[in-house]
């Protein structure tokens, strides 16, 4: 995947050079109604790029901090969850031992019964 991505880079940056290449008039940008800056269009188009690229990459960083907060929240629930689950199990056990201690004992002569049914 980073071989297509690299690819492609240099697929855009190789036509933005060529294009710069063979624009060299000079432009005029209204930055604002009072402010206008003449530039040749190649220094404008890599200016725009380089802002543009700039902008791609922080909105990255956004989004990637979303879901790393969101993954967080997540990962945080699921403790909450399991230790939950974990003292329930830890109830059932108690349960179950205590039933175990409430029971008859178990007569020799039927457990030796029991053993040679199931052989």
């Amino acid at each position: 995947m980073k071989q297509i991505n690299f690819v492609i880079i240099f697929i855009l940056c190789l036509a933005l050079a060529l294009f710069a290449l063979e624009n060299t008039q000079t432009g005029t940008i209204n930055v604002v109604p009072q402010l206008q800056v003449e530039a040749p269009i190649a220094v404008e188009l890599l200016l725009a790029s380089g802002i543009g690229a700039v902008l791609a990459w922080l909105y990255s960083i956004w989004t990637r901090l979303q879901r790393l907060i969101l993954s967080s929240q997540q990962m945080r629930k699921k403790n909450v969850q399991i230790k939950e689950l974990e003292k329930k199990v830890e109830q059932y056990q108690l349960e179950v031992q205590s039933l175990k201690l409430a029971l008859p004992p178990v007569n020799d002569s039927l457990e030796k019964e029991a053993q040679a049914i199931a052989q």
